[in-house]
């Protein structure tokens, strides 16, 4: 085993993200309109990458050669998505309280299982003179990505996306693709993901192509609102383009019924605002969840999003839904299936809402971190509120601080608790060094999930002291 001459990308917090793409809401290009209404991604611009992979698995990073050494054709294969410990590699972890490595923030010992996946591809012969991009919704707990032999960059966030521009790496259309990537089980993140659970690895979410014409939308952020008398909708609209063509952007909105309410044009510079009022206007809420879908399209790049109006707001005491005090009567989700760890599958994600609904539950709590994005359409389209959390735990060090209390043994459970905890933030929630780290988690979540009406509060975090 050989050692680095320089920090690894894996224990250093200097380096979050390498070459990803800034975050962005989560939706898929469609060529046509009439594709963008089917609001199917097998419609859209998209292929996907699940699958069966090739993988190896490695004890630490530092035993593996260079990609140009190996012959991953003779290794055995994996199912992605899914976690290489439910897949007979390496063995789960649980841990509560305790860190699973020694805590030496930000290192990260060298002993430090590792997976390698490696699949070839073709690209759509359609996408020719596209910006394509590689995108996983989750890998757990940080990697680095190739194409083609090339290195393209590198990201951690176990449950937030990663996106990489790979245009210029791949080859020409018919022509056999290859990608890599090597996943690393712990990485300087892992001190921010201390959650309570099942300690998993690999690429457990969704990972595909996604093509962007040379006039594209790539971002957007759309804020209904609903004025104090309950009969007036507004919607914002802010539209982010790929390209230098700075045309403007064609604004359709649809009734729950699939009627046209509006249709008019953007500047992509502006941010753009129109009423809906009377009889047009239908409220959303976890009783009636209605959702209008809003179309945005620029030359040959069409995007869809169903959206919701609902008016959110405390009075006094009170948390107000369109007007109206509600209870939430709300549980925690853990996003675990019993057999293929965090690779839950879209059919069960479903049914857990199904379920919730039957049982008279109306809102739920993403602990402790971001859910697939389907489950946020779920919960729009049946109706359930949701706090969004970020990513973020570091109960570890609680555990640290009080293993160096001094009669700690004489000390009642609540003068414990207060001593370690006002210690325990020093590590990573005082500390400037973290500031990034920290506030990438926070960004991850929002600009993802920005425009899912079922959202109506955001987690930082979950006991991040």
């Amino acid at each position: 085993m050989s050692f680095p001459k320089t920090q690894p990308d894996w224990s250093n917090l200097d380096v979050l993200h390498r070459n990803t793409l800034p975050p962005r809401a989560h939706f898929f290009p469609f060529a046509t309109k009439e594709e963008a209404l089917s609001l199917n991604r097998e419609n859209a611009q998209f292929q996907s990458l699940n699958g069966t992979w090739k993988f190896r698995h490695d004890v630490s990073p530092l035993e593996l050669p260079d990609w140009k050494d190996l012959d991953p054709i003779t290794w055995a294969n994996i199912k992605v998505p899914g976690m290489w410990q439910l897949q007979g590699y390496g063995r789960p972890l649980y841990t509560n309280v305790n860190y699973p490595f020694p805590v030496d923030p930000p290192n990260i010992p060298f002993l430090n299982e590792t997976g390698s996946y490696w699949r070839q591809f073709t690209t759509n012969k359609d996408w020719q003179g596209q910006q394509i991009r590689l995108r996983f919704e989750g890998v757990d707990s940080s990697f680095h990505v190739w194409v083609n032999d090339n290195e393209v960059g590198y990201s951690q966030g176990s449950r937030n996306a990663s996106e990489f521009d790979i245009t210029t790496l791949l080859r020409d259309t018919g022509e056999i693709n290859t990608v890599a990537v090597r996943v690393y089980q712990f990485c300087d993140g892992s001190y921010l993901e201390h959650q309570d659970q099942w300690l998993l690895s690999g690429i457990f979410r969704d990972v595909y192509l996604v093509a962007f014409a040379s006039s594209s939308i790539t971002d957007f952020t759309i804020l209904p609102q609903v004025d104090e008398s309950l009969t007036r909708g507004v919607i914002h609209v802010d539209v982010s383009l790929h390209g230098s063509n700075r045309e403007d952007v064609t604004v359709e909105l649809r009734s729950p019924a699939g009627d046209v309410l509006h249709e008019g044009q953007m500047k992509s510079t502006e941010m753009a605002t129109f009423t809906i009022e009377g009889a047009s206007l239908h409220l959303w809420s976890a009783e009636k969840p209605i959702l209008y879908t809003l179309l945005l399209t620029v030359g040959d790049c069409t995007v869809a999003q169903r959206i919701g109006f609902r008016r959110v707001e405390m009075k006094g005491a009170n948390f107000l839904v369109n007007g109206k005090p509600i209870i939430l009567y709300g549980v925690n989700r853990h996003e675990h299936h019993y057999l293929y760890g965090r690779a839950v599958p879209y059919e069960d994600m479903r049914a857990d809402i199904i379920m919730m609904k039957q049982h008279n539950i109306n809102a739920l709590r993403c602990s402790h971190q971001p859910n697939d994005p389907r489950l946020y359409e779920v919960c729009d389209e049946l109706g359930i509120y949701v706090m969004a959390e970020a990513d973020l735990e570091t109960h570890g060090f609680d555990s640290v601080e009080r293993t160096a209390i001094k009669d700690a043994h004489l000390m009642d459970g609540r003068e414990l608790q207060e001593l370690s905890f006002d210690r325990a933030k020093r590590w990573t929630s005082d500390n400037p060094d973290w500031y990034n780290a920290y506030m990438d988690r926070a960004f991850q979540l929002v600009e993802r999930f920005k425009n899912y009406t079922c959202i109506i509060f955001w987690s930082l975090g979950n006991e991040a002291f």
